[in-house]
């Protein structure tokens, strides 16, 4: 999406694909990957769905696939991401489904709980760089120890910095952005050099970006708000300790002006802009907005961390996209073909050039730390990565009235902490007991 807006995920999510699938398994035919030749042989047309916010950097990928040899060609169809899951449903209950999937890995598992996808494990599991793969998207892709999908490209959430603000306050970056202590510290005494600036940044009222962005100070604290396996999970919210001290920390940071008052209207649609203009210290975001559409003056004072938790620790949202081939595809050999030359190296190591991160940790090569050095924090510490599996991540984070914005807005703008974290409590096990299968 334009900007990795987040906050245009808002789908129907669990509600539109329930009513437009069966609850029973899926009865189109599963391909034989076990057969010879498969994912090698093959030939002919191969459709490729994508989502149209990732368009440019598929689109860079195919092009090369299809100019690589002649015997397969794939085909693009870009759909809108807001529609995406509802046309998907639509058209695996028509049975005319496209050969292969670009989907939002936070999606996957709507599809892969309802046996919608053909299972790739022996695929994966041959892989020779399968242990370098990005454990957040692959947990998206797996039930049940089998796999359904492969890591495409990754969207991560990561605390950008400004170290020229940094310098002049004093502050010793690595020291200051290992806990909420040394994090609150940095973003007083930035804000205390006047002149506009300011010690931290974020669009609040952008219901994705928060999940994006306030999620992992959790996970690094090893401190989920959805807990339990799919079909019998339930919130983490009202005794969660590490989650009290995430809205804490942003009631802190509002309440003494740390923050722009732009903050609390902020919708995605400006998201990063500050932080690019050298004003703001510390900006939880992503490559492609703190980095991609910034000069290359504010590059070169940008710095990067992953998300600290309370007191410690590291995370990163593991977004992006996973690739899955729905059961009934036409030519899943060939869609197989171009899965695996997508994740080859070649390919993986130019993807900072469109703002997104590579899947695999050992695309993080010489040459490309030198031309990418501020999209190498993930890579280094993949296992760092998360992203919650679950049936209703859209409605618990994505829509606009979902329980976390709502808990996040109600904790730090309305000082109403023990408030938020009863409702909060509440509103996700109803959502999750609603969710089961």
């Amino acid at each position: 999406m334009e900007l990795r807006r987040r906050n245009v995920l808002a789908l129907g999510g669990l509600a539109g694909l329930a009513a437009l699938l069966p609850s029973c398994a899926s009865t189109l035919p599963e391909a034989d990957v076990t057969a010879a030749g498969f994912g090698e042989d093959a030939e002919g047309t191969v459709r490729l769905w994508c989502r149209a916010a990732t368009v440019v950097g598929v689109r860079q990928v195919v092009d090369a696939f299809n100019a690589s040899q002649s015997r397969v060609t794939v085909e693009v169809t870009p759909v809108l991401d807001g529609q995406y899951v509802t046309k998907l449903a639509t058209a695996i209950r028509g049975g005319n489904v496209p050969d292969i999937v670009d989907i939002d890995d936070i999606n996957s598992m709507l599809f892969i709980y309802r046996d919608s996808f053909t299972d790739l494990t022996p695929l994966v599991d041959a892989l020779p760089f399968r242990d370098a793969l990005s454990p957040g998207h692959l947990g998206l892709a797996t039930r049940a120890e089998r796999v359904y999908g492969v890591p495409y490209i990754a969207d991560n959430s990561m605390l950008f910095y400004n170290r020229e603000l940094f310098e002049r306050a004093g502050l010793d970056p690595a020291q200051s952005t290992q806990d909420f202590e040394g994090l609150l510290d940095a973003a007083r005494a930035i804000h205390g050099l006047g002149g506009g600036t300011y010690g931290w940044s974020l669009d609040a009222n952008s219901s994705g970006i928060l999940g994006f962005v306030v999620q992992p100070h959790l996970w690094a604290a090893d401190a989920p708000n959805i807990v339990g396996e799919v079909g019998a999970q339930r919130g983490s919210i009202a005794d969660n300790e590490p989650l009290r001290q995430t809205f804490q920390l942003y009631q802190t940071l509002w309440k003494e002006g740390i923050m722009p008052q732009a903050n609390f209207s902020g919708d995605g649609s400006r998201w990063g802009t500050d932080f690019r203009e050298g004003t703001v210290g510390l900006f939880p975001g992503n490559y492609s907005v703190a980095v991609l559409t910034a000069s290359e003056e504010v590059q070169a004072k940008t710095g990067v961390v992953l998300l600290p938790g309370p007191d410690g620790g590291r995370a990163f949202f593991d977004g992006g996209d996973n690739l899955c081939i729905p059961r009934g595809a036409p030519n899943a050999s060939g869609a197989w073909q171009f899965a695996r030359f997508a994740l080859e190296l070649e390919q993986q190591v130019n993807l900072p050039a469109g703002g997104y991160i590579p899947v695999r940790s050992d695309a993080a090569t010489p040459e490309y730390r030198s031309e990418f050095p501020l999209a190498v924090a993930p890579l280094e510490d993949i296992e760092a990565g998360y992203a919650p599996v679950t049936l209703a991540y859209n409605l618990l984070f994505n829509q606009a009235d979902s329980p976390f914005i709502a808990a996040f807005r109600r904790a730090v703008f309305d000082g109403d902490l023990d408030g938020a974290l009863t409702a909060g409590q509440e509103d996700f096990d109803r959502i999750l007991e609603q969710a089961q299968l």
